[in-house]
Order: structure tokens, then sequence, then C-alpha cells
């Protein structure tokens, strides 16, 4: 058995769509699982509606595109006639309008995100199922939210690893033999049936999931880049393709914010020791990038950028030290704001971390600290972590640039810079 999963990017119109056809087609012969995202921006869109209702707008508007988007594809496929496929999606819009319907403020942002932004996923894999079908692709149409069991955490739940790879395997295992299984990516369940999701573009997680919970030979990744290149090409020239990495490496480039893979799909498959492959859509008979256990000498240095980044100090208001008391309580907070650290710097009277920008929780984090430390900030930064640096690239980055935090290790360079 594989696991495929292919990325907005690849099932954002009609020949998108046509195209993830013909690869699955040519893979027929083994049993397929196939996770698929939401259609092209379509997440966007949703939180664009659900910024919308937050603000109290009128946004009938853009619903109605999400719509209109959704049944132009339909009508481009040529199933505009399917009736069963047409009550579907006009079902899962009724199901929609309940839930933005419903909202109050006391149930919380990241719960409705959850209830509604998640139909991204279940109305693009509703159209893909169909269209397989009428390719004369025996194709089952499964729900994740069915399967993929969480806790209570809206937005970036944690599986329940014992309950998922139980379901899974029962509800796979009925279909898998005779036809493609098609479920979605990103979303998932907890004990009460709200629907919760696992992380913005968690749709590769997915894939791991559903790789571990069945024992699978691999996992393919499908993107619009030839695999996981050393540095956003968008962002970086003379950029080079890894014909292989080992998981380690590949698990901290994750970390560190590449975003070709989701930071938590490297884990259960190394555990497994299940080889995950990423491929391009655009030319599948490429090799891509294979990622498995193996030694690599002399990698490419890997350079991975990340913009909106805030750099927050808590000093000590009375010429003490910082001690782990002081570490202890501020860890405390920002765990309790679910928020991540790209790096931290302690001197002898403050603290430094740096994380992405998020304004709401920034102050929130302010606010419970507030009495305890003097707190600074400075927003609008980017940050750049380059893996198995050399001088000659460090150099060649931080020229002309006013540098907030530098910092190395062994393998690693790290740079805050405005």
């Amino acid at each position: 058995m594989k696991v495929f999963k292919f990325g907005g990017a690849s099932v954002k119109d009609a020949d998108s769509v046509k195209n993830m056809t013909s690869i699955i087609e040519a893979n027929i012969s083994d049993q397929l699982v196939v996770i698929v995202s939401a259609m092209g921006k379509m997440t966007n869109a949703f939180e664009n509606i659900l910024q919308k209702l937050i603000d109290e707008e009128d946004y009938k508007e853009a619903l109605q595109y999400v719509k209109d988007f959704h049944f132009g594809i339909i009508s481009d496929l040529g199933l505009a006639g399917n009736q069963q496929l047409n009550q579907e999606i006009n079902t899962d819009f009724e199901s929609i309008h309940h839930e933005l319907d419903r909202f109050s403020s006391s149930m919380g942002y990241d719960f409705i995100y959850d209830q509604t932004v998640s139909f991204g996923e279940i109305l693009s894999t509703r159209i893909v199922a169909a269209y397989l079908n009428t390719r004369q692709i025996k194709t089952v149409w499964l729900d994740a939210r069915k399967m993929v069991k969480t806790d209570n955490i809206h937005r970036q739940a944690l599986v329940d690893w014992g309950a998922t790879q139980n379901i899974i395997r029962s509800q796979v295992s009925q279909h898998a033999d005779k036809s493609v299984v098609l479920t979605q990516g990103f979303i998932g369940s907890n004990a009460k049936f709200n629907t919760t999701t696992l992380g913005r573009e968690g749709s590769d997680f997915s894939a791991a999931i559903f790789a571990t919970s069945l024992n699978s030979e691999s996992v393919t990744i499908w993107k619009d880049v030839p695999g996981v290149l050393n540095a956003d090409p968008k962002k970086f020239d003379d950029t080079v393709l890894f014909d292989q990495l080992p998981y380690k490496e590949a698990a901290e480039m994750t970390y560190y914010g590449a975003s070709v893979i989701h930071p938590k799909t490297i884990k259960p498959l190394a555990q497994k020791g299940i080889p995950l492959y990423v491929k391009s859509f655009e030319n599948p008979l490429a090799n891509g990038t294979l990622i498995n256990e193996c030694v690599i000498p002399n990698l490419a240095p890997a350079i991975i950028h990340k913009g909106k980044q805030t750099v927050i100090s808590f000093k000590i208001s009375d010429f003490s030290f910082i001690n782990e008391q002081h570490i202890h309580l501020i860890f405390e907070h920002i765990n309790r704001n679910h928020l991540t650290i790209n790096l931290m710097q302690n001197s002898a009277i403050s603290f430094t971390i740096c994380m992405d920008d998020n304004p709401v929780k920034r102050e929130q984090l302010r606010m419970a600290l507030k009495d305890d430390f003097l707190i600074y900030y400075n927003e609008g930064l980017e940050m750049i972590t380059v893996k198995n640096y050399n001088q000659s690239t460090i150099d060649n980055l931080i020229k002309g640039k006013q540098i907030i935090i530098e910092q190395r290790s062994r393998n690693n360079f790290q740079v805050v810079y405005k």
C-alpha cells in the first residue's frame, strides 16, 4: 500500500484535477490511499469569511465566491449533471451556513475556525472522488473526521494515536483491495465529534498518520517544486535539489521553518522506517527527493527564511540575575498561549525569544508577565537559519542587514535582522 498526498496547488482547477488523475492512473496497480487538501487558495477564502464574521461584516459575497468556485470546477470537469455530487455539495454549504449562523463569541475563534475552514477539504475531496469514478477509477470517499481522533485543542490538535490507528485500519481495510481510498488532510475530530484541525498545512501530517497506521510501503507528497530544495527558489538564487535526505536532516529543516513539508510529518514515518518521497506533480516521472534513513556526507547548506518575526526580551528590574525559576515562569506562559519559540538567548539579566508575530497572543504573554519582568519587543523582523553552514554563505546572507540577534552552533547558524 502507498499513500499519496496532493496539496491545494495540485487541485487548484479542473486541469489540475485531471493531471492528478493521470498520476493516480499511472499507479493504479498499487493499493492507494490518497489524501487531498482544499482546492487552490480555498483555505484562505474560508479564513476570509470567518474574519468577516468576527468583524461583524457581511460575509455572504465571500461565501458565494467559494460556492461559485467549486461549482465552476464541477462544471469544467463535466460533472454538472451529477445529481449525487450536487446534492452533497449543497448539503455541505447548508452545514457551513449553519456553523456561521450559530457562532457566538463564547465559542472562541479557534473552535469556529475548525468547524468552518475544514469544509475546504470536504468539498475538494467530494469533487475529486466523483471525477475519479467517472474515469473508471473505482474510488471510495472516506471522512477523515471519523478516522483521525484528537484531543480538544482546536487548530493545533494532538492525535490520539491508539484510537486513530485502530479506526483507520478498520475503515481502510474494507475498501483498499478493490478501490482507491480518498480522504482529507488537515482535519479530524475530538471525543465529542467536533471537528478539529492539525495545524495550517497539516495535510502532510495526515499522510504520515495514515501511512503509519497502515504500515504503508511509502508516502509521496506531490508538490509544485521538483523536490526538497536547499532554499526557497522564490527568495534565493542558485538553489540545489536534494536527491536524498536523512530523516533527521529533513526533520530539522522543517523545525526551523522549511515549508516544503509540515514539521510533524517526519517523526512518525522515521519511527516506522517508511520512506517519504517529495515529487513534482508537474513532472511526475522525475525522481524528486527521497527522505529515509541514510548518511549523506557534505550536504549543501540549507537556507530557511521566516518573515514576520517578533523578538521579545524579558529583563529583571532589580539587577538580580536571570535564573531557572524565571525561565520556568516564562516557558509556562509560552506553553499556556500555545506559542512556539524559533530562537532563544539569555544574558545575566535578560531572556530573549524570537517567535512568529502574533499580536494577540504576544499581548496576552506581556500581560501575564508584566509584573515580573520589564518587557521589550521588536516586530516586523526576519530570520534566516542556515544548516550545515559555511562562512561564505553566512557573509553573503548578512551583507547589508541590521542584525538584531546572531547565533551559531556546530552545524547551524541563525540570524534575526531588520
